[in-house]
C-alpha cells in the first residue's frame, strides 16, 4: 500500500493511494467539523449541513442535478457525520475520476443553502432520528454516550433534537460553515487507479478558492465518574438492548493496540470467550461485540448485545465474571495468537476496496495527523503481550469506572445498580 501525503500552499492536506489495476476510484473528502464542535442551541448543524450538501450549488442549483450526473456514469456515493469529523464521497469507475473529483468538490465548495430546501430537509431529519430511536440496538449506543458524557458535545446525539433541528436557520449553516469548513481543517483523498503524475495538479485546480479562515476549534470533553452509572430507558420490545462499558483512552494513546486485541479476545468471531458464553453456552441472544472507540481527547471500550428480557441480570453478571477472568488469569498464548490473527486478517480483507482504503486513510489523517500503513499497524498488534492484556484489564475493569445503559421492558433502574460489580 503506498500512501502520499502533499500540503498544499493552503494548507489543505492531499493523500493519494494507487491501487494498480484497480476496477474503481474513490475521491474523499474529510473536514474536521462535528458535533463536537456545536453548541447546544445549534445541536445537529454538522449532520444537517452534510444534508444540505446534496441538495443544490452554484453549479448544479438543485438536488437532481448532482444526483443525476453521478447516476449516470454508475458511481457510489455519499457522506457521514461524526463527532469529530464530516466526509462527503463518491466511487466510480476510473474513466469517470474527473467527474466525480469536479462534483464532490462542488458539493464541499459551493452549497447554496436554500431556505425552501433547509425547511423540507427539515423533516427529512427528524424522520431519521425517528427512524433511530425506534432500532433499539443502534439507539442504545446514542444512550450511552449521554450516560458517560452528560450535558456536553461528546454525550449529544450527532443529529441533534427535533427542537435544534427545527430552529436551525440559513445563518446558523453559513456560519458555522465558515468557522470549520477550511483549508487546514481539510483533507481529500484519492484512492485507486489514475494518473499520478496529474492527479495533484487537478485536486489543486478544483479546490481552489477554499476558504483559508482560521479553524474553530471544539469543546474539550470532561471525564468524570466516581461510581458506577446506569441509564436505563423503558420500550416495549421483545428483547433487550444493553451497552456495558468503560471509560478508556484516547486515539494517540500506547494502549490502542491492546485494546484492539482484548476487544478480539472477548467479541471478534463466533469463537470469542463472550460469543461463546452467550450464545453457544447460554443461549440468550443472537449478537453480542465488544470493541473501543478512540477519539482525539477520550475513549470507551464497549460490549454490546440483544438479549432474552427475562435474562437480563444473568447476563450481566456472565459478563463482568468474563471480565474479571481477564484481570486474574493470563490469556493463553494460542487464544491471544488468534485474536490477533483476526485483527490482521479482518485488516486487509477490509481493504480490498477504493473507498476503503480512502476511509482508511483519511480516518487517521484527520484524528492524527499521521497515517500508519496496514504492516505497521499488525507489528504493533502482533507485539501486543499476555502481559499487556492483563494490566490494561485491571486498570480499566473497575467497579468504578462500569456504566451500563439498558433499553426494554424496565421502569426502574434500582434493580441493576447492585449489579455493577465486579466483587472484588
Amino acid at each position: 500500500m503506498k500512501i502520499q501525503k502533499n500540503i498544499l500552499q493552503n494548507g489543505m492536506r492531499v493523500i493519494t493511494v494507487p491501487m494498480k489495476e484497480n476496477p474503481a476510484v474513490t475521491v474523499l473528502v474529510m473536514v474536521e467539523a462535528g458535533s463536537k464542535y456545536e453548541t447546544k442551541e445549534i445541536g445537529g448543524v454538522s449532520h444537517f449541513l452534510e444534508h444540505m450538501c446534496f441538495k443544490g450549488t452554484r453549479k448544479r442549483p438543485k438536488a437532481v442535478d448532482i444526483s443525476r450526473e453521478l447516476d449516470k456514469i454508475g458511481a457510489q456515493y455519499n457522506a457521514f457525520t461524526s463527532q469529530e469529523f464530516t466526509g462527503y464521497y463518491a466511487k466510480s469507475s476510473p474513466l469517470h475520476l474527473d467527474v466525480i473529483l469536479d462534483v464532490v468538490s462542488d458539493m464541499y465548495l459551493n452549497p447554496v443553502f436554500e431556505t425552501a430546501e433547509i425547511e423540507k430537509e427539515k423533516g427529512v431529519i427528524v424522520e431519521e432520528i425517528n427512524m433511530y430511536e425506534d432500532m433499539p440496538h443502534r439507539h442504545i449506543h446514542d444512550l450511552f454516550m449521554e450516560l458517560l458524557y452528560g450535558d456536553q458535545p461528546a454525550g449529544w446525539n450527532i443529529a441533534g433534537t427535533r427542537e435544534t433541528v427545527k430552529n436551525l436557520k440559513r445563518d446558523d449553516f453559513v456560519d458555522y460553515r465558515t468557522k470549520h469548513y477550511v483549508s487546514g481543517a481539510t483533507v481529500v483523498v484519492v484512492a485507486g487507479t489514475f494518473d499520478e503524475k496529474t492527479i495533484l495538479k487537478k485536486i489543486e485546480e478544483k479546490f481552489e478558492g477554499i476558504h483559508e479562515g482560521e479553524k474553530h476549534t471544539k469543546t474539550s470533553v470532561v471525564e468524570k465518574q466516581s461510581d458506577p452509572q446506569i441509564l436505563v430507558k423503558f420500550k416495549k420490545t421483545d428483547q433487550a438492548h444493553m451497552v456495558l462499558g468503560v471509560r478508556s483512552f484516547d486515539v494517540t494513546s500506547k494502549y490502542n493496540s491492546a485494546l484492539k486485541v482484548l476487544s478480539s479476545i472477548l467479541g471478534g468471531g463466533m469463537s470469542s470467550r463472550l460469543f461463546q458464553k452467550l450464545r453457544d453456552e447460554m443461549g440468550v441472544g443472537y449478537y453480542v461485540s465488544a470493541s473501543n472507540d478512540s477519539y482525539t481527547d477520550h475513549g470507551l471500550f464497549t460490549i454490546s448485545t440483544g438479549v432474552d428480557t427475562t435474562r437480563v441480570k444473568e447476563v450481566i453478571k456472565a459478563i463482568l465474571a468474563e471480565l474479571k477472568k481477564l484481570t486474574e488469569d493470563t490469556v493463553p498464548q494460542d487464544e491471544l495468537q488468534k485474536a490477533k490473527d483476526y485483527i490482521i486478517g479482518n485488516m486487509f480483507l477490509g481493504l480490498e476496496s477504493s473507498d476503503s482504503q480512502a476511509e482508511f486513510c483519511g480516518y487517521q489523517e484527520i484524528l492524527k495527523k499521521e497515517i500508519k500503513a496496514p504492516d505497521e499497524i499488525a507489528q504493533k498488534i502482533l507485539a501486543v503481550t499476555s502481559d499487556d492484556i492483563k494490566s490494561l484489564a485491571n486498570a480499566i475493569f473497575t467497579d468504578q469506572n462500569l456504566n451500563l445503559a439498558l433499553i426494554g421492558k424496565f421502569k426502574s433502574d434500582a434493580s441493576f445498580k447492585k449489579l455493577l460489580t465486579f466483587g472484588k
